[in-house]
């Protein structure tokens, strides 16, 4: 029986170590390759297409959720199991709207995640217990805003994510692969769809939603 090919993405290499090293002993899964970030982990999936991607939410570049979008929308086959020490709702439900596999904190992985990985290779979902009760609890205040986010594309969100991290016009068309001009329309978008004014107000927005994070550096 052929082994299940998984792709480590994750922006500290400590954790890609122990994570390589825990499958190490399993008989059925193989690492075939590691990323740093999301914008590589796309690429690498690209390369290597592999079955399963263990993918960090917070990475610089391209984020966990970013990355599964653009994976879904390059159409690659690798299912995403989310890696994650971040238990909140808001990311629970738009990862599972991304399409990823499962959702898995680190704090509770250890020798449940060979078991994940092979149910996400199977084509279950994946849900730690803790994360499974978040997703089903009543939406958060936030959500009300959920509405907006969501009329957006996969490439306005990705858009979204980095001008409120910071990113010029060039610096969002690098990551993405796109021309500035091609950049600059889709933030227009996203602010005229959003009801957005500047990035003051965009990058409240998305810290609100929890599409960004104060701590994620």
């Amino acid at each position: 029986m052929s082994k299940i090919r998984v792709l480590i993405a994750d922006d500290h290499a400590i954790l890609r170590e122990g994570v390589r090293a825990l499958l190490a002993s399993t008989g059925d899964i193989e690492v075939v390759g590691e990323a740093g970030n999301g914008r590589r982990a796309v690429e690498a999936c690209r390369e290597l297409d592999p079955d399963v991607v263990l993918m960090d939410i917070a990475m610089p570049e391209l984020g966990g959720l970013e990355a599964a979008l653009e994976l879904r929308k390059q159409g690659l086959r690798a299912k995403v199991l989310v890696l994650t020490q971040y238990e909140d709702r808001e990311y629970v439900r738009r990862l599972l709207k991304a399409g990823v596999a499962g959702y898995v904190l680190k704090k509770s992985a250890g020798s449940e995640l060979a078991g994940a990985i092979r149910a996400a290779q199977r084509g279950g979902l994946v849900l730690d217990p803790e994360v499974a009760r978040a997703a089903m609890e009543e939406a958060s205040p936030a959500r009300r805003g959920g509405d907006r986010y969501e009329s957006l594309t996969d490439r306005e969100k990705q858009v979204l994510r980095l001008v409120a991290e910071g990113k010029s016009n060039k610096e969002v068309a690098d990551v993405l692969g796109i021309s500035v001009k091609t950049a600059m329309s889709h933030r227009e978008h996203v602010m005229e769809k959003l009801d957005l004014h500047n990035r003051a107000e965009l990058v409240k927005f998305a810290i609100k939603l929890g599409v960004i994070r104060v701590d994620d550096g």
